[in-house]
């Protein structure tokens, strides 16, 4: 029963910290900080909807990076046709991350173990072809926005601060209602489902369904993230949907504790801040980084999150 008033700590803390690090950027009169915590927000949404149902269904998706593409370029065809306002935006790559999920959810839940995975990642690169090959969008090499997306006709979100609060605000409320989610019945059933999907059926609960269900609802919420990093990069390129970035998603998870929606958070935090930290003191940063999660999965299997909170 210790846990849930800890974590309540945990959360109110590293949300109290991202909320003061504008004032703090300030403060230091290093900008920079801003534009590199809104990637760290960005990439939090996405390690967040990934960790609600690797860590609460069991479904180890390894092509989550689809649905940021999905979302990125939703920004760039969107602005392209006139439409430049962020809620629709956002509705945009809600819906086309919706239609990839339910196609893609639909065929890779019927398989298992290995076999998911690998046709997860099958769907995602066949996405990130498919943008490749969108010469009108820059092909390979992407596309440049040349402006953000505007909130009520205004374009607030051209300024950095303002970007990153309301990448903020999306964050919070998207962790409080993955926190909701998994806390409800339908949560109840998915970690069911993920521990003994015989015994759920059995007992009058179709596992499929629900699974599927996370599924299109972690990969709507990866689409936001794509969004707001497409706004904070100005650029859009099939980078985004590689396998590479999938893997990275994962390690962030993987950091923070799998099953843990702030160790999500916490771990994209983190994964970032070593990312940045690493890159300035050697060019071969990944074998460092590389290093550390070794000793993370080795030590600590619920992540750095379980880790602290065992010494706390």
């Amino acid at each position: 029963m210790r846990l849930i008033p800890t974590r309540a700590w945990a959360a109110t803390l590293l949300f109290a910290a991202f909320a003061a690090l504008p004032l703090i950027a300030a403060a230091l009169d290093d900008a920079y900080l801003v534009v590199i915590a809104t990637r760290i927000l960005a990439y939090a949404i996405a390690a967040l909807a990934l960790d609600l149902i690797l860590g609460y269904g069991g479904m180890v998706s390894f092509g989550h990076a689809a649905y940021l593409g999905i979302g990125a370029y939703s920004v760039a065809i969107l602005s392209r046709a006139g439409i430049t306002d962020l809620s629709l935006h956002i509705l945009g790559a809600i819906a086309g991350a919706a239609i990839f999920a339910v196609i893609t959810g639909a065929i890779s839940l019927r398989t298992k173990g290995i076999y998911f995975i690998m046709i997860t990642l099958a769907f995602a690169q066949m996405a990130y072809f498919f943008f490749v090959s969108l010469s009108a969008y820059g092909g390979d090499d992407g596309v440049t926005l040349s402006t953000r997306s505007t909130l009520f006709g205004q374009p607030v979100l051209e300024d950095d601060t303002a970007l990153y609060y309301t990448a903020f605000a999306i964050l919070l409320g998207l962790y409080l209602t993955a926190v909701a989610v998994t806390r409800s019945r339908f949560g109840r059933v998915l970690t069911g489902a993920r521990e003994n999907p015989v015994r759920m059926q059995a007992i009058g609960f179709s596992p499929f369904r629900y699974q599927l269900t996370a599924f299109v609802i972690s990969g709507c919420m990866t689409s936001i993230a794509g969004v707001m990093l497409a706004n904070q990069a100005s650029f859009v390129s099939p980078a985004y949907m590689d396998w590479h970035r999938s893997g990275e998603l994962v390690v962030m998870v993987v950091f923070g504790g799998i099953g843990n929606l702030l160790g999500a958070v916490a771990g994209a935090t983190i994964a970032l801040l070593l990312e940045e930290w690493l890159a300035v003191l050697t060019e071969h940063w990944p074998l460092l980084f590389g290093l550390i999660l070794v000793l993370v999965v080795l030590y600590s299997r619920d992540g750095l999150t379980g880790f602290f909170r065992r010494r706390l």
